[in-house]
């Protein structure tokens, strides 16, 4: 019997808020998602925590990585909760909800089959492109092209997965697209054909349902 199901799977001890999740997604244990989307296939490990982003599909998000992470207005004379969270600290004072919208409109967008190294950090308002690596232990600080490895504090591009115009062939071919039959159909394929056997068999059809 399938470990997963088309419903999204939800681990114990998870706070989910103003979140949706797509076919096949699951959420590890203990993990954090906040105002969060993530597409068909994507997956966090334990202790997670994910807010304001977008996650396509098939990514690969590993145990304690931090997307999105909320930030504090450095701008004003402190730092602190006292600020935005008011109403904690005085039974007179109200939140301030503007403070609280500006967090969630900086949105981070994490791309399909796209794969975040344990433990790593990608601030808000970045893009990691389709088939992208963060390496464990990075922290992101400005987007990530496609097919693009990339490590270290402040991470740095390693190299490329593939070559250019493999990653532009892969992209229009977006297998993360196709349905969950013919993703079994090619199954073998994925498994055993090199990058540009699998994409010359494939591009301009899916494999039959």
């Amino acid at each position: 019997m399938p470990r997963l199901s088309e419903e999204p799977v939800v681990h114990p001890d998870c706070e989910i808020a103003a979140s949706c999740f797509g076919r096949y997604v699951e959420i590890g244990r203990g993990s954090r998602i906040a105002d969060s989307e993530l597409g068909d296939y994507s997956y966090c490990d334990r202790y997670a925590d994910i807010a304001n982003t977008t996650v396509g599909k098939f990514a690969n998000i590993a145990s304690f990585a931090r997307i999105g992470p909320t930030d504090h207005p450095m701008q004003r004379a402190s730092l602190h909760h006292f600020l935005y969270r008011s109403a904690d600290y005085w039974d007179d004072a109200e939140a301030d909800p503007a403070f609280f919208a500006h967090r969630k409109s900086r949105r981070t967008t994490i791309g399909h089959d796209t794969w975040i190294g344990h433990g790593a950090i990608i601030r808000p308002e970045l893009s990691v492109g389709d088939g992208a690596v963060v390496a464990a232990g990075a922290v992101v600080t400005r987007d990530v092209a496609p097919y693009m490895i990339v490590a270290g504090l402040p991470a740095v591009p390693l190299r490329p997965r593939f070559p250019a115009e493999i990653a532009e062939r892969l992209m229009g071919l977006a297998w993360w697209d196709w349905p969950h039959a013919a993703l079994r159909a090619a199954l073998a394929d994925f498994r055993s054909l090199d990058i540009e056997a699998f994409l010359e068999k494939y591009e301009g059809a899916a494999p039959q349902e």
